[in-house]
């Protein structure tokens, strides 16, 4: 009889293994969260801040980290969800409430239909996500303003931030990225990204864990076509070719040398003279940048190989 209840050693030897990995994705996204919010300032004493919810993976665990830090953190804030409902076809209007009622969470269901807005001005097989998200921009602001919220608390992740930076540089030609911390637009609100250092697949593996019940957006479909869809498979490729890209990439974002740049805006060329004076900062003229590598002949032997 015992033999029969007994547990598997290896089975649990993998249960063993796997509390303990999701125990370390737990401690570094509440720690990545946290030290964002800190760095940035992002939520302060008797903040209200309002959580934008919008049944995907990346917002139900800003949520879910928000609150779990709000008990321990040494300020008090107030977090309140926010959901809009766009009227899409199908869409289970009862998942969000049921689930934010279950957590104790204060909520707001906005009811708009910019979905028919949508389809009614955008001709088919166009993408729909400029416009809806103009749309849902400006309903958001109005919502935080009538619940009198401090911070709009949006669920970007890094690996969001990075794709910008190069959605603005190859269709916009201009370095612009999406900060953790912004006024917005309408010169009313302080909108935050929390979850700025987080990275996509760990807000994955966090979703499967927490079983939060996403919602999909169907108003757009899959839009493969989608700048956003094509640069981030790029940058995803670059990572899968060389891993550690993307950190690389974001980590640049914050070390940026304005004197190595080309913004006549944000450094005086015009006026730069030689001192004669030695400085351990210049510029080195001649040479590549001392801080790249030389690679190895293995290695560029193997990047012709890969590129061929």
């Amino acid at each position: 009889m015992n033999d029969a209840v007994a547990l598997d050693p290896e089975q649990a030897a993998a249960d063993k293994k796997a509390a303990h990995e999701i125990n370390k994705l737990s401690k570094r996204l509440h720690r990545q969260v946290g030290q964002a919010v800190t760095d940035f300032n992002m939520i302060e004493e008797g903040d209200k801040v309002m959580v934008c919810l919008s049944g995907g993976k990346d917002s139900f665990a800003m949520l879910d980290i928000l609150l779990n830090l709000q008990q321990r953190a040494p300020i008090k804030f107030e977090l309140v969800a926010v959901n809009l409902d766009q009227k899409q076809p199908g869409f289970p209007e009862d998942v969000l409430p049921g689930y934010l009622k279950s957590r104790g969470v204060p909520f707001h269901i906005e009811e708009q239909d910019t979905y028919s807005v949508v389809k009614r001005v955008i001709p088919e097989g166009k993408t729909t996500c400029g416009l809806c998200s103009r749309l849902r921009r400006g309903i958001l602001y109005r919502v935080a303003q009538q619940l009198g919220a401090t911070k709009i608390a949006l669920g970007h992740h890094r690996d969001d931030i990075v794709t910008t930076l190069f959605l603005n540089m190859f269709f916009g030609s201009r370095m612009k990225g999406m900060p953790p911390k912004l006024v917005s637009d309408d010169g009313k609100n302080v909108v935050i990204r929390p979850l700025a250092y987080v990275k996509e697949p760990d807000l994955v593996r966090w979703a499967e864990h927490r079983q939060f019940p996403i919602i999909p957006c169907n108003l757009c479909g899959s839009q493969e076509n989608l700048q956003r869809v094509q640069v981030k498979a790029m940058i995803n490729e670059w990572e899968r070719r060389y891993p550690g890209r993307i950190d690389n990439i974001f980590t640049a974002m914050g070390s940026i040398v304005t004197s190595h740049m080309m913004d006549k805006a944000l450094f005086p060329f015009e006026t730069i003279k030689a001192t004669g004076v030695a400085d351990a900062g210049g510029d080195i003229a001649f040479d590549d940048d001392e801080s790249c590598e030389t690679p190895q002949p293995s290695s560029v032997i193997r990047l012709m190989r890969e590129e061929d």
